[in-house]
């Protein structure tokens, strides 16, 4: 704990790390203003961190998704270890896309950089953000290995002295479809480091502080021990859950053990299926991410998310299993299942707060990342490659409806209509909510949506699809109905789209894409007459789907 006869009063410390929080805040915001790419810049697919000489993570950014801010929690440790102190100087920073250190694929890159005060290294600085094309196969599950994929890059100096490394910059321009994108986004990566490390230097005079020790230990300290507190209201015990997934070859089945103690909470992912041979595998660093995320939303979710509020929380599971993929297993869509994982655990921690934890959700984001056709380029079309983002409803809760088109437990927001369609030659004809997709209960599941989309201009393009829901709908709780699968077709074909492959769509052809919907809860019967009048009259439940809060089968 910090010493409070130095003048760090209890009240000093607090004023102190809410400066903190807003200095983060600060560094989230340099980033989403700086990029390039709309899956940063409009949806907000990043993290950004502060954390101590011992890498441990301080404060987080409000925005930013649980992959990648729990992955960073973690990431900085490692390379803190792997490059010395003595050796930092000002102006450094250092990356890595390791899927394994960094976010779990190729895609993300996570920056570390050194706060320097009076000549010393005092703290460090991180973000992660991703890039929309790093070569390879690109972003989709079609990957039989990592090296399939695109480019990895380990550990290394990006920035040495303030100057960025122009070789390395190259070679992520030439083994890219987006260069230009890619190089703006590193930019942005690095104007967000910059920022948090002057502005975390900045408090520090403005407070008097020659080190971050004493905020540290109070930070962590105060923040495990709320957290524990917390952990102790639950009645101790081991909870179990099994969640059925599509998975790409067959369905899956993740395996959750949840045990309950003074001293944490332990999760154990044995008894989850094998990894897959396309790139829908998980790294275990993404799947404890999103994994204590969702604890933490329900077991002391006011308590700041930072190293002391989830050194409570262990995770582990079998190697091997599609939770825990091991190099160099294909990684591409690990987002896929590992966006799963906050319903696996969810079913463990229902057993044990009864009564408080929503239904299951459509959870995986419907990530659609377009490209121009190979022939395209030949034909001197126009090249290029984008990632659309939209999502499903999620679970209702046990006092209230889900929320429809809601982006839990990823936090990415959807693509906007108008930034898509200024940066990609395609129109999207439709975006609307799915009536009836909700699942039916005293409480309703949320709604998903239906999205149109077709070429701007006469030339094919590819969608690379990884997504969740079509087979296994999201369950109701306590009686509440599943909510409704997702589907994918294109207009005019007989078959519908499994939910992972690589797709053409031909010029005039019209993609059609339906998220899924959240599960109800609570029976149908005891749905409000008044609550189903307005979902009637609002056109999100149709006469034949209000059949089913009356008990009667459409």
């Amino acid at each position: 704990m910090a010493d409070l006869s130095q003048g760090l009063s209890p009240a000093r410390l607090q004023v102190m790390w809410n400066r903190l929080l807003a200095v983060v805040e600060e560094q989230g915001q340099t980033l989403i203003r700086a990029a390039f790419s709309p899956i940063v810049r409009e949806c907000g697919d990043i993290s950004a961190g502060i954390f101590d000489l011992r890498g441990r993570m301080l404060a987080q950014a409000v925005t930013g998704t649980p992959g990648h801010i729990n992955t960073m929690a973690e990431a900085v440790t490692s390379l803190r270890a792997r490059f010395p102190m003595q050796d930092m100087r000002p102006g450094d920073i250092y990356m890595t896309n390791d899927p394994w250190l960094a976010s779990g694929h190729l895609n993300d890159f996570l920056l570390m950089m050194p706060a320097f005060k009076d000549g010393r290294v005092v703290g460090f600085t991180s973000c992660t953000s991703h890039l929309v094309d790093l070569g390879g196969l690109g972003m989709g599950p079609e990957g039989s290995d990592i090296y399939d994929e695109g480019l990895l890059i380990p550990p290394c100096k990006l920035v040495d002295r303030g100057v960025v490394n122009a070789l390395l910059l190259e070679i992520v321009k030439a083994n890219s479809r987006e260069p230009i994108a890619n190089e703006g986004d590193i930019y942005a990566l690095i104007a967000c480091c910059e920022a948090g490390a002057a502005r975390l230097v900045t408090m520090m005079v403005d407070f008097g502080l020659e080190d971050l020790d004493p905020l540290a230990d109070y930070i962590i300290e105060t923040s495990r021990r709320g957290t524990l507190d917390a952990i102790a209201d639950l009645a101790p015990g081991t909870y179990r859950n099994v969640l059925r997934v599509d998975g790409y070859e067959r369905d899956l089945d993740l395996h959750a053990t949840l045990t309950v103690s003074a001293k944490g909470l332990h999760l154990d992912f044995t008894g989850t299926s094998g990894c897959s041979a396309k790139g829908i595998n998980v790294p275990l660093n993404y799947a404890t991410a999103y994994s204590v995320f969702a604890l933490r939303c329900l077991i002391g979710p006011d308590i700041p998310n930072n190293a002391g509020s989830l050194d409570p929380f262990t995770v582990t599971g079998p190697p091997g299993c599609i939770l825990n993929a091991e190099r160099p297993a294909p990684v591409a869509m690990r987002h896929t299942l590992g966006q799963m994982t906050p319903d696996l655990v969810l079913g463990c921690l229902a057993q044990a707060m009864p009564g408080q934890v929503p239904a299951e959700g459509a959870s995986c984001m419907y990530d659609l990342p377009l490209r121009h056709a190979p022939d395209v380029a030949r034909q001197g079309g126009r090249p290029f490659a984008v990632e659309l983002v939209h999502n499903g409803g999620t679970g209702a809760r046990a006092m209230s409806d889900g929320l429809s088109a809601t982006a839990f437990p990823s936090g990415v927001f959807g693509s906007q209509v108008e930034i898509t369609e200024a940066v990609a030659p395609v129109i999207l004809w439709r975006r609307e909510l799915r009536p009836d997709s909700g699942g039916a209960g005293t409480y309703r599941g949320g709604l998903g949506q239906r999205i149109e989309v077709t070429s701007a201009i006469e030339q094919p393009f590819l969608v690379f699809l990884s997504v969740e829901r079509v087979r296994n709908a999201a369950r109701g709780r306590d009686g509440g109905l599943p909510g409704a699968t997702g589907r994918i077709r294109v207009a005019g074909r007989e078959a519908d789209i499994p939910g992972k492959c690589e797709l053409r769509v031909d010029p005039g052809e019209r993609l059609i894409f339906e998220t899924p919907g959240g599960g109800g809860y609570g029976p149908p019967q005891g749905r409000a007459s008044e609550a189903l009048a307005r979902d009637l009259a609002a056109g999100l439940v149709t006469p034949a789907g209000a059949a089913l809060y009356r008990g009667v089968s459409p």
